[in-house]
């Protein structure tokens, strides 16, 4: 082949390459290979972008021409971006995305802060910009920074963005509490009113709180997501009521606590006789717990030997081990409520398990360590801290403080609604009357409504958690002055945990389902392992010779010091042989762990540079391939 054709033929190859990939872009279909999906949309994700029903308009700010951008920063970007415009394809139309770069001193850089993106600064001192606002009708919300961290959560952010910017009305919570959460603002004379706890007020922010009376017989209308808080004697009708509205597929969270320090507290400060049976210090809800396939003792408080808290006594400090100060490891890192906690205080909690035959996807949210056992809830009012510890023995068996559950559940009235015992007498005595048959029939029908469920009719969300106290404000934050203002200081994550489960649980439906992803950045575990594995084949050698290498710079160093009179240096033949010996072995080892060193490598680059090739020529063998068969194909047609 002479020169000219061979130029022609590779610029020819060039070509369609280019052509290749510009169709590839072109092409709507994507194919997914990651492990865990992270390219592809959740069905969630998806069926909120089909109910959108006003145009909504994405503003991607990323500072893309920084000098000195961190590549980690570059590469989430371009992850993020990709899954942008994965939300554009799946929305008919109904999203718009303009990806902006804010230079310094732009009207850009003026519209990204006015949105609520927060630039952070580098270590050069630039700075960078890399959130989103969406925008829709005259609402506008905003993600103000990327965080790489959060990358398995990308999607649910940028899904909740979405569903926030389209709600013009807080959700409604639920709330039914056995415990002083709303204080006392109507106290008795000579009293001072009792502020909300805290967790109210945050609560608040995001939510319409409807308080539910726990004597009440319904749940009011338009409840999003329901809170019952240390339940204490709820009647039928009300657990009633609860079971339809979990049934019905909507979240709830069960807070129970089979030893409440507050309410214990209080009634040992009204000096209650002892042995009067304790009735707030606990709460179950044991008849829904037993159809939901829940199981949990009331009079059971669980104990970490790992985790215990040093409690200020009169003999001093000492571990209290029904006081849990859980850390990072307790809590689970890939769901969204306990992600980012890395602390919390629970107090004389108990713990839950879940049938496991129930085909519920459970995932447990907060749990102990292996040293961790039980004793009863009654011993605490007359045990000493320091004798507590004794009756603690461990198993070995981590336990579960909180786990939320998704999936069907069944009834726990599988007779229908509880009725009054007057409307049981009277329904008996009307039975007796003599009435025509068919008028009673449609009485008795329009009087029982729509038939109750049995099973959910959509998986539902629930939430339980066995422990009540770390709601509290003394078990959670402290109110500090602060430039004459009054300022609230965490003392830990119970108020992060309060408000993640509540917002998670008060998204949509669709959000709820979101589960979190892998990350785009995978560890080559066949690299991994071969340094590895050629890490420990030389380490012993190398070792060795970097101990000889030591001791040979001092013995040089030994001798030329010796040498020295003055500020010059006596060099006999003797002493320069011997530095001259010491260097040549110096120069052999140094050459021997290159050696070594090398070899480490040769396994990893022969397959780097195999990859390489891979990657250089897999289209252009697909390219041949399928122009061959083209080719075979078309000359078959033409013979045929």
């Amino acid at each position: 082949m002479k020169l000219g054709e061979k130029t022609s033929a590779i610029l020819l190859l060039a070509i369609a390459l280019v052509l290749v990939n510009f169709l590839a872009s072109q092409f709507p279909a994507r194919i997914d290979l990651t492990e865990s999906k992270i390219y592809t949309l959740s069905p969630g994700t998806i069926s909120m972008l089909e109910k959108i029903e006003e145009p909504i308009t994405l503003n991607f700010y990323f500072s893309r021409s920084l000098d000195a951008l961190p590549i980690r920063f570059k590469n989430y970007a371009t992850r993020v971006e990709e899954m942008l415009r994965q939300y554009v394809s799946k929305s008919n139309g109904m999203i718009t995305l303009n990806v902006i770069d804010p230079k310094p001193d732009t009207d850009e850089e003026t519209e990204a802060r006015r949105a609520g993106v927060q630039p952070q600064t580098l270590s050069n001192g630039e700075m960078l910009f890399f959130g989103l606002s969406a925008f829709q009708v005259d609402q506008e919300k905003a993600i103000p920074f990327f965080s790489p961290n959060r990358e398995p959560f990308l999607e649910y952010d940028i899904s909740q963005l979405i569903h926030e910017v389209q709600q013009f009305d807080k959700p409604k919570l639920g709330l039914i509490t056995g415990l002083p959460l709303q204080g006392n603002p109507m106290p008795m004379p000579g009293q001072r009113p009792e502020p909300d706890q805290y967790v109210i007020e945050q609560w608040k922010r995001n939510f319409e709180v409807l308080t539910i009376d726990e004597n009440a017989d319904e749940l009011p209308s338009g409840v999003d997501v329901l809170a019952i808080i240390h339940p204490q004697n709820l009647g039928e009708k009300l657990l009633f009521a609860i079971d339809q509205f979990l049934l019905e597929g909507n979240p709830v969270l069960v807070v129970v606590d089979p030893s409440s320090y507050l309410m214990r507290s209080r009634q040992r400060q009204q000096g209650m006789m002892m042995g009067q049976p304790p009735m707030a210090v606990s709460s179950d809800l044991p008849r829904l717990f037993g159809a939901w396939g829940i199981t949990y003792d009331a009079s059971s408080v669980i104990g970490d030997l790992d985790l215990s808290t040093g409690v200020s006594t009169a003999q001093g400090i000492i571990n209290f081990p029904v006081w849990l100060s859980l850390r990072e490891d307790n809590f689970a890192a890939d769901v969204l409520p306990t992600a980012d906690l890395s602390s919390m205080l629970v107090v004389e909690p108990g713990s839950i398990e879940v049938a496991e035959d129930r085909g519920y996807e459970v995932t447990p949210l907060i749990q102990t360590g292996p040293r961790t056992g039980s004793v009863s809830s009654m011993l605490l009012t007359f045990t000493p801290p320091n004798e507590l510890l004794r009756q603690i023995h461990p198993d070995g068996v981590p336990r579960t403080i909180a786990a939320m559950i998704t999936g069907t559940f069944k009834t726990a009235f599988p007779n229908g609604a509880p009725k009054d015992p007057e409307e049981d007498e009277a329904k008996d005595e009307s039975a007796d009357e003599d009435s025509t048959g068919d008028e009673t029939a449609a009485a008795s029908t329009e009087e029982t409504g729509p038939e109750p469920l049995k099973e959910s009719a959509r998986p539902g969300t629930l939430v339980v958690v066995a422990d009540s106290d770390w709601l509290l404000d003394d078990f959670s934050m402290r109110r500090i002055n602060f430039l004459g203002m009054q300022a609230i200081e965490p003392l830990n994550d119970n108020l992060a945990f309060a408000g993640n489960i509540v917002d998670f649980l008060g998204g949509s439906r669709d959000l709820i389902s979101i589960r979190s992803k892998g990350v785009s950045q995978r560890p080559f575990t066949v690299i991994q392992k071969m340094e590895q594995e050629a890490q420990e084949r030389y380490q012993e050698e190398l070792e060795s010779l970097e101990a000889k290498l030591s001791e040979v710079r001092q013995q040089i160093s030994k001798l030329q010091n010796e040498q020295t009179e003055g500020r010059r240096l006596v060099a006999t033949p003797e002493v320069q042989k011997a530095i001259e010996d010491y260097r040549l072995q110096e120069a052999e080892m140094r050459a021997r762990i290159r050696e070594i060193r090398r070899s480490l490598r040769e396994g990893i680059e022969s397959l780097e540079n195999w990859l390489t090739v891979i990657n250089l020529l897999s289209i252009p063998i697909l390219v041949v391939a399928f122009g061959s068969v083209f080719l075979v194909n078309r000359t078959r047609h033409q013979r045929s």
